[in-house]
């Protein structure tokens, strides 16, 4: 068995993510106490009891997503005999999940890594006025309809592929009359699109202020090598290298999610078996979607932690 670390992204989030977690490990509260210690925020009692919309803000969902995706890591490290450096052969984590999949494999430490997401959060929402970007999620529609949609509906505003998460599942990110252009467009071809409930027109160009702001976030930290490379979102390339790692950190916000592409370098790389840890099972899902041979095996909860340790 061949398994590559998968974590997942924005939208995976949910009140009560990870309450289960703190309540069975000492482990698991050790991680959202460093969270909230490092925010000066008690960010897991808005995880677990708090407003649904102020947890999907940009700037709380993003280190909130993170804490939890750690918590299970650090309670199968703990208690489940995991040594990722073992037991997986690649890490990858969609667009945020990077930073996360990059924790787990020990380059980039909890703490830092929750204000490098706080900071990254609050970036990306104040990159665009509220109103002026908007995503969408084309359905079923291959890589080439959607570029040709793409260069047909921008009409010289911002309009650029966000995600090619899986066949037939393409998101696209610009500015607001672009991206309903582009909607129109795929509706008109009797393809299913739909707007997406975003803050942010997030992976495009329209987000180069905040690659600035990360830019300069991201220069005074320290990177080490990870215990097993990390398939990047903007190459869909392995790296480990610290300074390689740390560009392409910048270039991931107004960069393409290339999440097909990347788990094709998986399976390119011999891995069968795809494990998502943390919130949710989008990522799992979208696995089978683009190789139904692999695989998968998703844990966020202490079953799924207990089934997952087994397999080790």
């Amino acid at each position: 068995m061949t398994r590559a670390f998968t974590f997942p992204g924005q939208g995976s989030q949910s009140i009560g993510m990870g309450r289960d977690l703190a309540e069975a490990s000492p482990a698991a509260r050790e991680v959202f106490q460093e969270v909230d210690d490092a925010l000066d925020q008690n960010l897991s009692r808005l995880m677990w009891h708090g407003d649904a919309a102020e947890l999907t803000l940009t700037e709380n969902a993003q280190p909130a997503l993170m804490a939890v995706s750690l918590a299970v890591i650090r309670v199968l490290e703990r208690d489940g005999g995991l040594d990722l450096g073992r037991h997986a052969a690649f890490v990858a984590g969609h667009s945020l999940g990077e930073y996360s999949a990059l924790t787990a494999a020990g380059a980039l430490g909890l703490a830092e890594t929750a204000r490098l997401l706080r900071a990254r959060g609050r970036a990306m929402q104040d990159a665009v006025p509220v109103g002026v970007g908007a995503m969408a999620a084309l359905l079923g529609v291959e890589r080439a309809e959607v570029e040709a949609i793409v260069a047909e509906a921008a009409e010289g505003q911002c309009l650029a592929l966000a995600n090619d998460n899986a066949p037939g599942q393409i998101v696209v990110s610009g500015d607001k009359d672009a991206v309903e252009r582009a909607v129109a467009l795929a509706k008109a071809a009797k393809k299913k699109a739909m707007a997406l409930p975003v803050s942010a027109p997030f992976h495009c160009p329209l987000m180069q202020p905040a690659a600035d702001a990360m830019a300069e976030a991201l220069a005074g930290v320290i990177i080490a090598p990870p215990r097993v490379p990390l398939i990047a979102n903007v190459t869909a390339e392995p790296v480990s290298d610290p300074e390689t790692i740390r560009r392409l950190l910048v270039a991931q916000v107004t960069g393409e999610v290339r999440w097909r592409d990347s788990v094709g370098r998986m399976v390119a790389e011999g891995v069968d078996t795809v494990a998502e840890f943390g919130a949710g099972k989008v990522l799992t899902g979208m696995a089978r979607r683009i190789n139904p041979d692999l695989a998968t095996i998703a844990a966020g909860t202490p079953a799924e932690i207990e089934a997952f340790a087994k397999t080790l």
